[in-house]
C-alpha cells in the first residue's frame, strides 16, 4: 500500500549521499550482451562472484588499469570492494520496476530515502568491517544475493525482510524524523535521549556520541546523520545480532581493549539505579546483578566478557538492557505468556523484524488519526521545510 498519511516527509538528499541519480542506461542489443557474457561474466565460476562483478560495473576496468604497476604486472583485482554508489543503479531499477514499490513513483524524495536506507542496511549487515568498502569475501559469506533473488521473485516487497522491506524502511525513517524536530537531517545528543520514550541512559548516549561504537559520517561535530542513526537503531532493536553486540560492546568497553569488565558495567548500572529510584522501584544490588549476569553469560574468563561470550548467549541483549535500557529490562522481566509463545511460533523473525512490524502498525494508526484531523506528512513537510 501507499505510505500512511499520503505523501511522505522528505526533501533533497544531503551531499555525498548514495541517493544521487544513477546514469540512465543506453540501449542494449543482444550482440553487446553476448559479447559481455563471453568476455566477462562467463569467466566467473559462481553466482556471487558474477554478481559482485556486475555491481562494480565500469569501475572494474578502471581498477584493472590502476592495477598495472610500472612493470605492467597485474595486482589482484579481486581484492577490490563495493562502495555505496555501486548499489545505486540496481536499487534505482528496483524502484522503477518492482510492483511492490510502484506507489512511490510520484514521491522522488521518498525514493531517495528508500535507496539510502537499503544501502545502509546492506553495509551494516554485509560489510562487517564497517569501513564502507564491501569486499568480495564479505559478499560471498552474506545472504545478499539470496535476498536480491527473493526480492526479484516476489511482488510483495515487505516479504523481503532482509534489506528491501518498505515497511522496515518506513519505520527507520519515521523514527529518525520524529527525533529530528528541526528537520535539518541531523540529530544531537538531546534528540537521541528522547528515543524510545527516553529509554537510554545519559552515559550510554554519551558513549554513542563519543563515536566509540562507530565513527559518524555526518561531517558535523556532535551531530548524528541518518546513516549513523540507521546503525544505531538496527543495533538498539536487535541486540541478538552479533554486529549489534559488537556495537554495544564498544559502548560499554570504556578502555577499548575488547573486554567488558565489572568496572565498565558498574559505570552504566549506577545510572540505572538512579532511574529505578526515581520510578519508586526497588533497585537490585550491584553485587547481585553482577552475579546474575555472569551466570547468564558464562564467560570463558570469569569477570571478562568478550564478543565470543556474547555470541554464545541467547540472552546477550538483556545483558546490555540491564546496563542502560531500563524500559526493555523491565519489559523482559514482565513478559506475558502470549509474547513468549509468539516468539516460539515465529523463530525465523529477528528482534528487529518484530519491532519493525509493531512500529509500522503503530505509525499507520497514528497517520490515519492525523489524516482524520486533516494533518499528516504533507502538513509536516510544510511546517518543517525540506532537509
Amino acid at each position: 500500500g501507499s505510505p500512511p498519511g499520503g505523501s511522505p516527509p522528505g526533501g533533497s538528499p544531503p551531499g555525498g549521499s548514495p541517493s544521487a541519480h544513477a546514469v540512465v542506461p543506453g540501449a542494449l542489443s543482444y550482440e553487446i550482451f553476448e559479447q559481455y557474457w563471453r568476455t566477462t561474466l562467463r569467466k566467473y565460476a559462481d553466482d556471487n562472484a558474477r554478481a559482485f562483478h556486475v555491481l562494480r560495473g565500469k569501475r572494474v576496468l578502471d581498477d584493472v588499469c590502476d592495477g598495472l604497476d610500472e612493470h605492467h604486472t597485474h595486482r589482484n583485482v579481486h581484492t577490490q570492494s563495493l562502495e555505496h554508489a555501486d548499489f545505486r543503479p540496481v536499487i534505482r531499477e528496483l524502484l522503477r520496476t518492482h510492483p511492490g514499490l510502484e506507489f512511490l513513483k510520484d514521491s522522488p524524495e521518498f525514493q531517495d530515502r528508500y535507496l539510502e536506507t537499503v544501502t545502509y542496511r546492506i553495509f551494516f549487515e554485509v560489510n562487517t568491517c564497517w569501513n564502507g568498502k564491501l569486499r568480495a569475501s564479505e559478499f560471498r559469506k552474506s545472504d545478499l544475493l539470496q535476498a536480491m533473488r527473493k526480492c526479484d521473485e516476489t511482488d510483495d516487497v515487505n516479504k523481503c525482510l532482509r534489506y528491501f522491506s518498505y515497511e522496515h524502511f518506513y519505520v527507520m525513517y519515521c523514527k529518525f524524523w520524529e527525533l529530528d524536530t528541526d528537520h535539518d537531517f541531523l540529530i544531537d545528543k538531546e534528540d537521541l535521549l528522547r528515543y524510545g520514550n527516553h529509554a537510554l541512559t545519559y552515559r550510554a548516549v554519551d558513549r554513542v556520541f563519543s563515536q566509540a561504537p562507530r565513527q559518524f559520517t555526518s561531517g558535523v561535530p556532535q551531530k548524528m546523520g541518518y546513516e549513523d542513526f540507521c546503525w544505531f537503531v538496527l543495533s538498539e532493536e536487535d541486540k541478538q545480532n552479533p554486529l549489534a553486540q559488537m556495537y554495544w560492546l564498544r559502548v560499554v568497553d570504556l578502555d577499548g581493549d575488547g573486554v567488558i569488565r565489572p568496572r565498565d558495567m558498574l559505570h552504566f548500572y549506577e545510572e540505572q539505579v538512579q532511574r529505578m529510584e526515581c520510578l519508586n522501584q526497588e533497585p537490585v544490588l550491584w553485587e547481585d546483578v553482577l552475579c546474575q549476569m555472569m551466570d547468564m553469560l558464562k564467560p570463558a574468563v570469569d569477570g571478562e566478557v568478550t564478543i565470543n561470550d556474547l555470541k554464545k548467549c541467547k540472552l546477550a541483549g538483556n545483558f546490555f538492557n540491564v546496563l542502560f535500557n531500563l524500559n526493555k529490562f523491565i519489559a523482559f522481566e514482565t513478559r506475558d505468556p502470549f509474547s513468549i509463545r509468539q516468539e516460539r511460533e515465529e523463530p525465523h523473525l529477528t528482534e528487529w523484524d518484530r519491532f519493525a512490524r509493531g512500529e509500522y502498525i503503530r505509525l499507520s494508526m497514528e497517520e490515519e488519526e492525523d489524516g482524520d484531523d486533516g494533518t499528516g506528512w504533507d502538513e509536516t513537510m510544510n511546517d518543517g521545510g525540506s532537509f
